[in-house]
């Protein structure tokens, strides 16, 4: 059993959980939405996504996203998933990342989308 990130209760009143691939979904998010320094033993873990809400939307910005969030997921998720592909798109206010990876352990391939 793997808790539901984030935190939350089950229609039974207890503790939310997820199977292995939600699992995994739930780790890059919390890698995506982490700031670098918030961890206390790994002061270099996160994608610091929540930094750039303060940054102006730009091609420049959506650039330097996708190679940084390819990178941490590679450094932090690499020995469960390959990274496919990382898509970052601006679109007005919203900063849209798409992350395409492959479950090692099941060779299934997911997409998943996440926005700031």
């Amino acid at each position: 059993m793997n808790v539901k990130f984030t935190y939350q209760f089950s229609g039974q009143g207890r503790t939310a959980s997820t199977d292995n691939d939600g699992h995994i979904r739930d780790m890059i998010e919390q890698l995506l939405f982490t700031n670098p320094g918030e961890r206390l033993n790994r002061p270099s873990f996160g994608g610091a996504l929540n930094q750039l809400v303060f940054q102006p939307n730009s091609d420049e910005l959506a650039a330097t996203t996708q190679f940084l969030v390819q990178g941490a997921l590679q450094q932090w998720l690499g020995d469960l998933i390959e990274v496919n592909a990382v898509q970052v798109t601006n679109d007005d206010a919203l900063l849209k990342v798409i992350v395409a990876y492959t479950v090692r352990t099941t060779q299934q391939n997911f997409i998943e989308q996440f926005t700031r």
